[in-house]
């Protein structure tokens, strides 16, 4: 199932949530609005994502008001919603109006403007449920966690001792300032360099970003700070 495939993925064998009850009378379907891409055709999807386009996406036929949500926040650009399978109680979901299957195919603007509700939405989840924290999350593709092909920030409020992640009992590894670790940083920021130019290219300009950090000494360690 694919719930029990989510769950085993995002939590690292979670603990099973306790299933919390669901009355009609308070569901609500959204005021229907666009959900649309930013240009005329769909992205081309993979195998597993092609159930969850445009046309048959449950957060669209959401936001269009053809199935129903609860509704905690609506902006112009991004809405949020209860989770309908949710790990703890007040488990809720920050999704943008327009159809963006993932998080590297989602604008900027459009992501700063889901985070930019995030304090704001977990802290009066938090009040509303008497917990002290909250998990900001996103799971991005499948191998992640990532069932439904709509990018979505989790709010998931948790209370100490909760244990709702079992690799939080887990002990961290320490990390290595070792030629390994270097040459990771090296090809990550390798990477953002490649990825600045192609967008710089395309008239578009580096995503939000002025450059990558400088270039490591080895071992990680700067010789000089950045100016």
């Amino acid at each position: 199932m694919e719930y029990r495939r989510r769950l085993a993925i995002i939590s690292n064998h979670l603990r099973p949530p306790v299933a919390l009850p669901c009355s009609s009378s308070g569901l609500t379907p959204l005021a229907a609005s666009n959900c649309s891409f930013d240009n005329d055709e769909e992205p081309r999807l993979n195998d597993g994502e092609k159930r969850n386009s445009k046309r048959d996406c449950v957060f669209c036929k959401i936001i269009r008001g053809e199935s129903p949500a609860f509704r905690l926040y609506e902006d112009d650009k991004c809405l949020c919603i209860l989770d309908s399978k949710p790990l703890t109680p007040g488990h809720c979901l920050i999704i943008p109006k327009s159809h963006y299957s993932s998080l590297e195919a989602t604008p900027p603007s459009v992501v700063a403007a889901m985070c930019s509700k995030a304090p704001f939405i977990g802290s009066a989840v938090m009040r509303a449920t008497s917990c002290d924290s909250f998990n900001l999350l996103v799971n991005n593709g499948a191998a992640a966690g990532q069932v439904i092909f709509h990018t979505h920030i989790h709010i998931i409020p948790r209370k100490t001792s909760d244990c709702l992640w079992t690799s939080e009992s887990l002990r961290r590894r320490q990390l290595n300032f070792d030629p390994e670790a270097y040459q990771l940083a090296e090809r990550v920021r390798e990477e953002m360099s490649l990825s600045n130019a192609s967008e710089e290219s395309k008239g578009i300009g580096p995503l939000g970003c002025t450059r990558p950090a400088r270039r490591a000494e080895p071992y990680g360690i700067r010789a000089n700070s950045a100016p």
